[in-house]
């Protein structure tokens, strides 16, 4: 086991892995004040947009226009998907600081999300970096193993196979290589195995936890990774977020829930709870009508926890 950190980062999703999964359309005025609230509460890294064409998600038609509004928040880290080249030279003309790219450990999912082989995103994925060392050489690159625990579509992934992807990743010049929980498939055991291989592996190239609550494994999870040494996980507020290519895979671990569970664990996140459900009365406005979840802003803090918070100081 490593030694625990005393501090995490909490990489916000919703605004693109959360609303790319519902039908409602959020308009984007809406969405400038939810990724306002998100910033006002603490958070410094958000994933607001994917570049995609907006006949296949016109859900983030306004990516562009939603970069250049985070982009005036100063201090956040504005990340972007893109599956793609095209997708990349989009996001990074629009000014993302940093851009992340799904590879499916799923030779299914694969074709599935990206209609891609993984061989293929794996030369996109050079090409990609080729390209930002051309034109945008501050610009980050992370790469999501997709379903590196497990696919709806083919069933068990080879962990072998996992690691394999995020070493080729690794060496095509990337700058993070993190696992993602598609399908909410994973247990705490394969969460510490896979994570340990995958550090033993590519060494400080090691990313973020992606992980999802399909089947309510996902603070567990979470906690399992963080006792492995992750230092960065990716969270959805309310818990919105899933695949739309893999049937089945509802939505991502709840941020109020895991910002909670860290900092009543003395594990500093830099986020105010109290903000943050603030920032989750935004969202609900911006979608009247779709269901939020989360457990902490249900049932409220505990009482003298902000007292009890600063003991563990």
């Amino acid at each position: 086991m490593h030694v625990a950190s005393t501090a995490v980062l909490i990489s916000e999703v919703g605004p693109r892995d959360g609303l790319q999964s519902i039908k409602t359309i959020m308009p984007t005025l809406n969405k400038k004040l939810w990724v306002d609230a998100l910033f006002n509460a603490g958070i410094r890294e958000i994933e607001v947009a994917s570049f995609v064409p907006a006949r296949m998600l016109p859900q983030m038609a306004d990516a562009a226009e939603i970069v250049q509004h985070a982009k005036t928040l100063n201090g956040l880290t504005v990340l972007a998907l893109v599956p793609n080249l095209k997708g990349a030279e989009h996001a990074i003309l629009a000014g993302a600081d940093k851009i992340t790219i799904p590879v499916s450990a799923s030779a299914a999912h694969s074709l599935a999300n990206v209609r891609k082989t993984r061989e293929e995103m794996i030369k996109e994925l050079k090409r990609i970096v080729e390209f930002r060392n051309a034109h945008a050489p501050s610009i980050k690159i992370e790469v999501g193993i997709a379903t590196a625990f497990g696919c709806t579509l083919q069933g068990l992934v080879a962990e072998d196979e996992v690691i394999g992807l995020a070493e080729q990743a690794a060496l095509a010049g990337v700058d993070d290589v993190g696992l993602s929980d598609t399908t909410g498939y994973a247990n705490p055991s394969q969460i510490k195995r896979l994570f340990r291989r995958l550090r033993g592996a590519i060494g400080d190239k090691a990313g973020a936890a992606h992980l999802h609550n399909t089947r309510g494994l996902g603070l567990a999870n979470c906690l399992a990774a963080y006792e492995e040494g992750v230092t960065s996980f990716d969270s959805s507020m309310g818990g919105l977020g899933g695949c739309p290519y893999a049937p089945g895979a509802s939505g991502n671990v709840v941020t109020e829930d895991l910002v909670f569970m860290f900092e009543a664990m003395g594990v500093r996140t830099g986020v105010d709870l109290d903000k943050l459900f603030r920032a989750r009365e935004v969202l609900q406005a911006g979608l009247p009508h779709e269901a939020i979840y989360g457990m902490v802003p249900e049932a409220g803090l505990p009482k003298g926890f902000d007292a009890y918070k600063e003991n563990l100081r």
